[in-house]
């Protein structure tokens, strides 16, 4: 019994500790990125890219597109304010100017860093491997004179450090009042309509627990070693922005959010349309194989009717060839009797105008 309760005390006093380290830094549950900003840091321009960097923190800091964003233990974390809470961010959804920042950027670069050049972006597809640089190809490759402006720094956040640092529910609403800017790219604009979805989370949890999850504007986390539970983006509550461009380059190949209602609306007018469209085209083809179909029938008609019609002349000069094989050929002296008796007819015929001139001359001449 002594040594089950000696065993149960170290057990304890093991996770206390644990549960202490794992609590500083937390933005979802199940993930840490160990690092704690006590007040709002120095942020830097980094010349050529619409990003900045923290020089003066012992971590890989940044700030892009509204969001901050830190690569701390081969993950990429990102966050509406300066000291978290915290999301993690998949690989295949890191915007594509946090992946193309030069490696000399990052103040705490990982040992696998070193071995690359400082003036380029760390070899991204190396690390995450062949299957990630396909669904991100391109990503290292842009128009260096066409780089979009960098996004301004929210500066109101240099009040809040400290005891003074608002908690999860707080956060929302003094942003809203301090910084209009809404995120242009769309992995941006992702990763901000789940902070903003997840801000409103504690304000539905009971009071006892609420407590507990806002402290020190942090959730609650498990141990340590276990696997962060990816989570998915939430619906905007906010209305998009309208002149927000959502270009594919900037997407690297993920898709960007859906479209407002209207262009929705929009797209199923177009797609009816269109159903219609292919409904007439499909009655036109019908209707001209319906033609094609009843011509052939019109020409055997026509051939029937003439494939009958001669058969009746066939018949009809059989008849004929029959009869005259029933009468037989013609008796050799009745063919001479009626040749003369056309021969007589003949000669009558030359005689009578002979006979009536006689007569004229006769009238003509009294003395004979």
């Amino acid at each position: 019994m002594r040594n089950f309760i000696f065993v149960l005390w170290v057990l304890l006093c093991s996770i206390a500790p644990a549960a202490a380290q794992v609590s500083v830094g937390v933005g979802l549950p199940g993930v840490s990125i160990g690092i704690n900003v006590p007040a709002y840091p120095q942020l830097v321009p980094v010349p050529g890219y619409p990003v900045y960097y923290a020089p003066q923190l012992n971590s890989n800091y940044f700030f892009y597109e509204g969001l901050y964003w830190v690569y701390d233990g081969d993950n990429w974390y990102t966050s509406e304010w300066y000291n978290g809470p915290w999301e993690l961010v998949p690989p295949e959804a890191v915007p594509l100017f946090i992946l193309r920042i030069p490696v000399r950027y990052y103040r705490r670069p990982p040992p696998y860093f070193r071995v690359w050049s400082a003036s380029a972006p760390p070899r991204w597809g190396e690390h995450w491997g062949h299957a990630w640089e396909e669904r991100r190809r391109g990503w290292d490759h842009w128009n260096r004179n066409a780089v979009p402006a960098a996004a301004p720094l929210p500066t109101y956040q240099r009040q809040y450090s400290g005891s003074r640092y608002p908690r999860v529910e707080q956060q929302q609403v003094l942003q809203s009042q301090n910084y209009r800017y809404r995120p242009h790219d769309a992995l941006a604009q992702r990763h901000y309509q789940v902070q903003q979805a997840q801000a409103v989370q504690p304000q539905a949890q009971p009071p006892q627990h609420r407590g507990e999850h806002a402290q020190n504007g942090r959730t609650p986390s498990m141990q340590s070693g276990q696997e962060a539970p990816r989570v998915r983006a939430a619906p905007h509550q906010e209305r998009p922005v309208a002149n927000a461009p959502s270009s594919a380059s900037q997407s690297g190949g993920v898709a960007p959010p859906g479209p407002p209602p209207q262009q929705h609306a929009r797209e199923q007018a177009q797609r009816q349309q269109a159903q219609q469209q292919q409904a007439q085209q499909r009655q036109a083809q019908q209707q001209v194989q319906q033609q094609r179909a009843e011509q052939p029938a019109h020409q055997q008609q026509a051939q029937q009717q003439r494939a009958q019609q001669e058969t009746q002349q066939q018949a009809l000069r059989a008849q004929q060839q029959q009869a005259q094989q029933r009468q037989g050929p013609p008796h050799p002296q009745q063919g001479e009797r009626q040749t003369q008796q056309h021969q007589q007819v003949a000669a009558q015929h030359e005689q009578q105008p002979q006979g009536r001139g006689q007569e004229k001359r006769e009238q003509h001449e009294p003395g004979k």
